[in-house]
């Protein structure tokens, strides 16, 4: 099948936005028919003088499948219009680039060209078997072999999980249980004796949501600065985390946590093929966010995990606080029987054998975090703040940090000085003037700033801070914090455009902030993004983010400061101090 030559691939590209591309921006995509002799010049040409305009039509020639696309837009000035179908026609006609392959040790895959064929992506590449039938509940096991070569242009299947967040949109095909598979994205020129540093994504999304096939996720700048990145898929809510009382005699005692295997899987899949990729599986960055981060946090405890990377970088999420607590998988095992005997099942044969869809329907009928990991004794022994207390984790250079924002807006909204101090005095009784002085509301702005500051710090902030304590204490190696302050601009899911919201950071690290839709973007969020970008894939390649051109980011665990991430980089102490050690102080006291 003919394709445009790799030199060609910047300029075609300004014409031709691929097609998924196209459709998550609005534009619908659907096979028509021949108007015009097919490879005619005049069929070409004819495509190409077609203007853009609001509510056009404009008929394109496609060079794999040698058909015409009609592409309509729904509102708006039309992106783009195909115009290389001229390269088919007669004496134009030139010859295709092949596709990029690898081998891996499960056989041989091929790929395919992104951003102008300067890198190349291998997706839905399987690093676990599927997990159905009787594998469903049960640790990963490895991935079988395959003749011939494996089609890796199209994303695997995300795992099963319901709609549950409208920021959530995915280029998959759908969800399904045979889900455990990763995505590689390298520079064009990597090869087995590059050995560029690795970073390794877990997504977020409660533990219940979310897939590699994220656009966010999808084509970033972090490859640009001559990094592997690997995306990946881990079983979720139910599938992922169920831990009743038949599993856990099955288990001789544990159960669940099967999300974290699946992480824990992927990472050995990595160090056993990533050198193919052009990656050194020497060199590995586990990095998350939300869950994600909750699970890298899990990770660096889980003695499964120990060797499988040399670097961490924690967004916004870690298992030392209340959110998402871990209890042990005893307690949990009874009150995820009762969920199961409530389904009418009566063995864990008829649990395996349930259709998926009737799983997630009577899932879904439960909070988003209900099944989470657990405390199960065999991938994670003991308590995970206790685990750190004793210098028992991964001792590796970390980046741990969370928004400003996390939770802003919804405690603060109509609030005032008055109601602030009838807040503190319900809450924390006998405690409340230590409140106030940590969290001031002596008028209704300060109020409004401090109860932002306190949701966020319970939601998110506190336990991450935490971590960071804790990792500096007794980790051994380099720690670096940040806060993401940068308001975003107004956009579909965040029109008030004032906060640095939970998973605003996301577009900024990946270099996508085109994917999120409805934002305008200023010239502080692209110079921030190449920034936090550039930061980021230092620290993959050295353990240390700093580096030429960049604010200096100091190490926490020597100079107790952190690094805010705004239109202008600042550093110093921690203001919020006063707020951490307060809700320590107090986490285990009676209000």
């Amino acid at each position: 099948m003919p394709t445009v030559p790799r030199s060609w691939g910047p300029w075609i590209e300004t014409l031709v936005p691929p097609a998924r591309i196209l459709s998550f921006y609005g534009l619908k995509i659907q096979p028509q028919g021949h108007p015009l002799k097919a490879n005619s010049p005049r069929a070409c040409t004819e495509s190409i003088r077609q203007p853009a305009a609001s509510n056009a039509i404009v008929s394109m020639k496609n060079l794999a499948w040698r058909g015409r696309l009609q592409v309509k837009k729904q509102s708006g000035w039309l992106l783009g219009t195909l115009a290389g179908c001229v390269l088919a026609h007669g004496s134009m006609m030139m010859a295709a680039s092949p596709q990029p392959t690898v081998k891996t040790a499960q056989g041989e895959a091929a790929g395919k060209w992104i951003k102008g064929e300067t890198e190349k992506v291998f997706l839905g590449l399987p690093y676990a078997a599927p997990p159905v039938g009787g594998l469903r509940f049960k640790a990963p096991q490895p991935p079988s072999a395959w003749k011939g070569t494996r089609d890796a242009t199209n994303f695997g299947a995300r795992c099963e999980q319901w709609h549950i967040w409208n920021d959530y949109l995915f280029l998959d095909s759908g969800v399904s249980e045979d889900c455990l598979y990763l995505n590689v994205y390298a520079p064009a020129a990597a090869k087995q004796a590059s050995k560029l540093p690795v970073m390794v994504w877990i997504h977020g999304g409660g533990f219940a949501a979310g897939a590699g096939s994220e656009p966010r996720y999808t084509n970033a700048a972090l490859v640009d600065k001559n990094v592997v990145l690997v995306t990946l898929n881990y079983r979720l809510g139910v599938f992922g985390f169920l831990a009743n009382q038949d599993l856990v005699k099955e288990g001789q005692g544990h159960a669940g946590n099967y999300g974290l295997m699946d992480m824990a899987a992927a990472l050995r899949w990595v160090k056993a093929n990533i050198a193919k990729f052009g990656g050194d599986p020497a060199n590995v960055t586990i990095f998350g966010e939300s869950a994600g981060s909750f699970s890298v946090s899990a990770l660096m405890a889980a003695p499964e995990a120990r060797g499988l990377f040399q670097k961490a970088i924690g967004e916004s999420g870690a298992y030392f606080g209340k959110v998402m607590a871990m209890p042990p998988v005893v307690e949990r095992a009874r009150r995820d029987q009762a969920w199961t005997d409530s389904l009418g099942v009566k063995n864990l044969a008829e649990l395996r054998a349930m259709a998926a869809d009737k799983l997630i329907d009577a899932a879904s009928k439960q909070p988003v975090t209900w099944f989470s990991p657990v405390l199960d004794g065999q991938f994670l022994t003991e308590p995970i703040p206790a685990t750190y207390a004793a210098g028992r984790q991964a001792h590796v250079p970390t980046i741990i940090g969370w928004n400003r924002d996390e939770r802003a807006g919804s405690l603060s909204k109509g609030l005032t000085a008055e109601k602030w101090k009838a807040f503190a005095a319900t809450q924390y009784g006998k405690h409340a003037e230590q409140f106030l002085a940590a969290f001031p509301g002596n008028s209704d702005e300060e109020a409004v700033r401090s109860a932002d500051a306190y949701t966020t710090a319970a939601f998110i902030a506190f336990g991450a801070w935490r971590w960071a304590e804790a990792q500096a204490g007794t980790g051994q190696s380099p720690v670096y914090r940040y806060r993401f302050d940068l308001p975003a601009p107004p956009s579909e899911m965040h029109p008030e455009g004032k906060y640095a919201f939970h998973s605003d950071e996301l577009e900024y690290v990946f270099g996508t902030l085109d994917a999120r839709r409805g934002s305008t973007w200023r010239p502080e969020d692209r110079k921030l993004s190449d920034q936090v970008v550039t930061y980021w894939t230092n620290f993959a390649r050295t353990g240390n983010p700093n580096g030429e051109g960049l604010p200096k980011w100091p190490r926490y665990d020597q100079q107790k400061q952190l690094i805010h991430l705004d239109s202008t980089i600042t550093s110093g102490p921690d203001i919020s101090q006063q707020q951490f050690e307060f809700l320590l102080d107090t986490e285990t006291q009676p209000h």
